[in-house]
């Protein structure tokens, strides 16, 4: 295993101005636009935001599978354009694609990885058994990888990441597809990798009880820009109270009762998206009257009335102006949000 030229309390991940641009003829297009990071080691950073909005791009450059254009960047204590083999070597990957041989056992698997790593036998055989025991894998490890469940299968590209201790594991969409049995597990397993491998994780989702579940932090993406970086509850809070969601009729009377809304001084902010009027307030359950009340004299139909806390979603509509749905696509239009004077 390469040597770690960083101390304990150093950064695992360092990012400065980040660009990555690609000519397409006479146009340009700019997939990540002067992105700064700072992951410190132990943690689990989570890449929130929709399909195309840079995620995969930023991953794929901090593991040296693409060149920026202009900036920065430290994986481990190593730069990723100079000293790529360095990062490689501290880095495990998980895609979001399943990359899993079904004709191998699942210790076949974790072998022939093992000695890609150039791992010695002594410590590639006492790698095994510790990886095979922490994601649970133990008494399967003889059946062909064929024969493992969804969540198995997860679970065993998670420990072949793990192989050779790395610094940071990076994981690109790890419970897209699975059920929510085994999205739960798997979270639960990566979390455990976090606590008792002490590895960084980063890794790239859509999902915001996923982001909400597992994140020390959270950084979301739009349109190759960090928006926001903070923990999921100082973001919630950020918001400053409950959110209550008010639907009507079509998205025309949404966005003019939004406009009315916004004109009370207890209201935080506003963010008409399709039929919904998002409202945030301090002490909602008491609000809703007034809120209702007010569509009616404005002649707008309310249909349903919702009250919730706020959550990761809410601070994604906040920042981003729009909504994304399970598959990453945005559900939404882009729409600036309508926010009273705070």
């Amino acid at each position: 295993m390469a040597h770690r030229p960083f101390l304990e309390s150093d950064a695992a991940l360092v990012v400065n101005g980040l660009r990555k641009t690609y000519a397409q003829g006479d146009d340009t297009t700019v997939a990540l636009d002067d992105i700064s990071l700072h992951v410190e080691r132990g943690d689990v950073v989570g890449l929130l935001g929709p399909n195309g909005a840079g995620k995969s791009t930023l991953v794929n450059i901090l593991c040296t599978l693409l060149q920026p254009t202009a900036g920065s960047a430290t994986v481990a204590g190593y730069d990723v354009e100079t000293e790529g083999a360095d990062v490689r070597r501290n880095i495990g990957v998980v895609f979001q694609e399943p990359a899993l041989d079904d004709q191998l056992t699942g210790i076949e698997t974790l072998r022939l990885h093992a000695r890609l790593y150039g791992l010695d036998r002594q410590t590639r055989e006492e790698r095994i058994t510790e990886i095979l025991d922490l994601v649970g894998l133990a008494e399967v490890r003889d059946q062909v990888v064929e024969q493992y469940s969804g969540g198995m299968k997860r679970r065993l590209e998670i420990g072949r990441g793990m192989l050779h201790d790395p610094v940071v594991l990076f994981l690109d969409e790890p419970t897209l597809g699975l059920d929510a049995q085994t999205r739960q597990a798997t979270r639960e397993y990566i979390q455990q990798l976090n606590e008792e491998a002490d590895v960084t994780v980063l890794l790239t989702t859509h999902n915001m009880v996923e982001a909400d579940a597992l994140c020390d932090r959270v950084a979301i993406i739009d349109h190759g820009e960090i928006v926001v970086f903070d923990s999921p509850s100082a973001l919630k809070a950020q918001l400053g109270g409950d959110i209550v969601t008010l639907t009507v009729t079509d998205s025309e009377e949404a966005t003019r009762l939004a406009e009315l809304l916004a004109s009370y001084s207890w209201v935080t902010a506003v963010h008409p998206t399709g039929r919904d009027v998002q409202v945030s307030v301090a002490r909602g359950q008491t609000r809703i009257p007034a809120l209702v009340t007010r569509a009616s004299e404005a002649s707008v139909s309310v249909t349903s009335v919702d009250l919730q806390t706020p959550s990761l979603e809410s601070v994604f509509l906040t920042h981003t102006g729009r909504t994304i749905d399970d598959t990453g696509a945005e559900t939404a239009p882009t729409r600036p949000p309508v926010v009273t004077k705070q």
